[in-house]
């Protein structure tokens, strides 16, 4: 089989979850290597196990990223966009109900601030929080590793590197401030941006990103307000 087919096969096999692996170049061929697929919730989502993925690497050169997409089209969803741009490399999506393909390499893509659909981890609040800070005030703040439900297993990503990425907490309120959260928990498991007239930007899990009032709930579970040292 050639290597579409191989991918096409493997997302058959792993249907109706999504297949994910890599192609490399192998003795001057290109070569479908599959991976296991580590997200909880692999049916809409995927997770490249790192096992697998340094095994392609000792095989041979990475030249592309693929996985499939069960229930839809595969055209590159946001998640996608970005993940391509992070890793430099070419996406190559297949459908395995159509066995259609689609192949995508980085373009300079940056998700809308507004909209954004939520996958933990790349479009999530953080990385709204980093986004706005670079694409807005060009401040660039460090991305840290977090699990899905990172909250529920012992982990506290903002109490533990808000200082790391150049926040320091105060009492007062200003515009492009960031407001940690507890939604739902009592730890600290949310955040947004202030960004004027009693607005947060912020993005909830499964919802769209977007601008909100900042009262009621998220005023009343707020932890803490955070500035950055540009603006100290």
């Amino acid at each position: 089989m050639d290597v579409k087919e191989q991918i096409l096969e493997h997302a058959k096999q792993e249907y109706p979850n999504e297949c994910c692996g890599v192609v490399i170049i192998f003795k001057g061929k290109e070569r479908y290597h599959p991976c296991k697929n580590l997200a909880t919730e692999a049916d809409d989502n995927f997770i490249l196990s790192p096992v697998d993925y340094a095994e392609a690497e000792d095989k041979g050169e990475i030249i592309k990223i693929v996985h499939s997409h069960p229930a839809s089209n595969p055209e590159p969803s946001q998640a996608d966009l970005v993940g391509i741009e992070r890793s430099g490399l070419p996406w190559v999506i297949v459908n395995p109900l159509t066995g259609s393909f689609t192949e995508s390499e980085p373009s300079g893509y940056q998700a809308p601030l507004i909209g954004r659909r939520f996958v933990h981890g790349v479009l999530d609040c953080y990385a709204l929080i980093k986004d706005y800070y670079e694409t807005i005030l060009e401040i660039d703040i460090p991305d840290f590793d977090r699990e899905n439900y990172w909250w529920e297993k012992g982990q506290n990503l903002y109490v533990d590197n808000f200082q790391k990425a150049g926040f320091h907490r105060v009492d007062d309120l200003r515009e492009h401030d960031g407001i940690i959260i507890m939604s739902g928990s009592s730890t600290p498991n949310h955040a947004g941006v202030y960004i004027g007239d009693n607005k947060i930007l912020h993005h909830v899990q499964h919802r769209l990103s977007s601008r909100d009032v900042y009262g009621g709930y998220w005023l009343k579970n707020t932890w803490a307000v955070v500035r950055h040292e540009m603006f100290l």
